[in-house]
């Protein structure tokens, strides 16, 4: 994921499911452990269902753009 579409990964952390800075600046910590949606689910700070909708809001956002 680039610059603008990580932004909107984030941003849709952020406003859609309530996830903090502080818990996103933890899991971008770790990211060379894995993508940043899984390792916020490691971490406890995303349920396994906002772990899915984070996955449905990626598949959904970026597949129009790539067509």
């Amino acid at each position: 994921m680039k610059s603008k579409r990580y932004q909107q990964l984030i941003d849709f952390l952020q406003q859609e499911l309530g996830v903090s800075s502080a818990s996103i600046h933890v899991a971008l910590k770790s990211q060379q452990q894995g993508p940043l949606p899984m390792m916020l689910w490691q971490y406890g700070l995303i349920t396994l269902e906002e772990l899915n909708a984070v996955f449905h809001w990626i598949e959904t956002s970026f597949s129009v753009d790539e067509t």
